[in-house]
């Protein structure tokens, strides 16, 4: 029996002889079979079409289709892979502005570790979900703008197919909120509809680049007085891949995208993984300030996932050495992402959104312009609860990636870096872009934000409140490692504000957490790093 896994391929020879007295078709095909069982036999690639020729190919069958079987057969409603089931269909139902509505109760562990709830009130509000927007520009900003508190996160032409940037612009358009280009530039795509766009500069600099690389001032300026730009976003780091730089292979680099990005055709599109404008928080500060300086005063920031802490307290000890203050922050938490990124990355480098988020607030609440520069979080965010959720943590406002990509049809196929989106949607290849319709798509996108903000609206109402800037952490309530149920604000760490300001010298635990006063002192103005 120990040759038993010969069997197939040596039944299709004998099958193959019987078929020859019937049909040559027949023959024709048992005999192929033979063939490739032989060809297995003797190739050194794979061992187990060696040991088990034929029959080995199930094998590779069924690993080519696992994720499609566990996700529509196997996987659990609320298995967070990385969006659950629920929270898919919860986007797919507002985005078509279909029933989202769920019957027979909750099917949430409420007395679980993860636990979480928003206390109501007994005299609830009816607010308008219009009035849902923020002012982004401190005193140095001449060009303030209206941010609705939830938008189209930075996804990149490039990385997403020229339909589906259409589409999204054209709802963000529709619905009065703001579409964030990503690192890849500014493409036709964006400028189609007219739809607000908040400019992300990475390290890259598309768009606005020398053909060495480095910043350029001229195309930078050249760019930024379009009325249709509102925000301009400097990209430190990502969530999906911190500190880790990137290519879009030569191949790839299409004419489209090398006029977006100002690259050569047909090369290798390159971001670093540093800037080469700045090597400090004091450069950083003075490279915000040129920006501010040169967009004729349009709110300017960054965006960054937050990695040592003590990098983040240089930054604002660079604030605070040079007066120059970034308009607004973007926290990106480490499990974001809407393309590709190393394993190791994705799941272990960078700070998660909820820790990153409360730590960036800290941080402005210690040094006393918490109320100046506006903050914005991503990672995870689709539903209005968790607009709820981040705000309490710290936020102004939020972004969506894949809430978004949600909304346009995607299916969570896990496929964006091979170019081969069953939707269209992460994908350069033409054919399949075809399958995603513009108009129809950018109708969705408007409905998810709509609806969105009306499921927001409803939540903050139903707790006594007429806008999301009235939230804070005591509204929520959480369970700690014993099970027992506490506010959020009980739970989460806390600072005395501007108790930064005096160093950490005449150190009071009651003025901020311990470890700040290592962080702080740690910090550096003069490099990235430690002192």
């Amino acid at each position: 029996m120990q040759y038993s896994r010969y069997y197939t391929w040596l039944l299709s020879l004998f099958l193959g002889i019987l078929a020859l007295a019937f049909s040559n078709y027949l023959a024709a095909f048992f005999f192929g079979m033979f063939v490739i069982g032989s060809i297995d036999c003797i190739q050194s690639r794979h061992a187990i079409l060696r040991n088990y020729p034929l029959i080995g190919h199930l094998r590779f069958m069924l690993e080519y289709i696992r994720p499609e079987i566990r996700q529509y057969f196997l996987e659990n409603d609320e298995e967070k892979i990385p969006f659950s089931r629920n929270q898919r269909a919860m986007v797919y139902s507002r985005s078509k502005q279909a029933n989202d509505k769920r019957g027979f109760g909750s099917i949430k562990a409420m007395y679980g570790p993860e636990g979480e709830w928003l206390g109501h009130s007994n005299s609830p509000c009816h607010p308008d979900s219009s009035q849902f927007r923020i002012q982004v520009g401190g005193p140095s900003c001449l060009q303030p703008y209206s941010l609705s508190v939830f938008n189209i996160s930075a996804m990149s032409f490039g990385a997403l197919s020229p339909n589906a940037i259409r589409a999204l612009n054209k709802g963000a358009k529709l619905g009065g909120f703001a579409h964030d280009t990503g690192e890849g530039s500014i493409s036709a795509y964006h400028r189609e509809f007219g739809g607000d766009i908040i400019w992300e500069i990475g390290s890259g600099y598309f768009g606005c680049r020398n053909d060495n690389g480095t910043f350029s001032d001229e195309k930078f300026l050249a760019q930024v007085g379009d009325p249709q730009i509102k925000m301009v976003e400097i990209k430190l780091s990502q969530g999906a891949k911190p500190g880790h730089g990137g290519v879009l292979p030569g191949a790839k680099v299409t004419a489209e995208i090398a006029a977006t990005r100002g690259v050569p055709i047909g090369q290798d599109c390159v971001s670093p993984a540093s800037h080469s404008e700045f090597s400090s928080p004091l450069e950083l500060m003075k490279f915000i300030a040129r920006l501010r300086k040169l967009s004729r005063g349009k709110p300017v920031g960054f965006k960054l996932c937050v990695g040592q802490p003590w990098e983040f307290f240089g930054i604002a000890k660079a604030m605070i050495e040079t007066g120059i203050y970034p308009d607004f922050i973007v926290v990106d938490g480490s499990e974001g992402g809407t393309g590709a990124a190393p394993v190791e990355f994705t799941d272990h480098v960078g700070m998660p959104l909820r820790e990153g988020l409360r730590f960036v607030h800290n941080t402005l609440v210690g040094i006393n312009k918490r109320a100046e520069i506006a903050v914005g979080a991503s990672g995870k965010i689709i539903s209005g609860y968790d607009i709820i959720r981040a705000i309490a943590l710290g936020a102004d406002w939020c972004n969506s990636a894949r809430g978004f990509m949600f909304a346009l049809g995607c299916i969570q196929s896990r496929s964006c870096h091979t170019d081969k989106c069953p939707t269209g949607v992460a994908t350069q290849d033409s054919a399949r872009q075809r399958a995603l319709v513009v108009p129809d798509k950018a109708e969705r996108v408007f409905a998810f934000h709509k609806n969105t903000m009306e499921s927001l609206a409803e939540l903050i109402g139903a707790a006594g409140m007429m806008h999301p800037n009235q939230i804070t952490p005591d509204y929520l309530m959480c369970r700690d490692a014993t099970g027992k149920a506490i506010s959020m604000g009980v739970e989460l760490a806390n600072i005395k504000p501007g108790s930064l300001l005096g160093g950490v010298n005449s150190f009071n635990e009651k003025d901020f957490p311990r470890e700040y006063g290592l962080y702080w002192n740690r910090a550096s103005v003069d490099k990235f790093g430690l002192k």
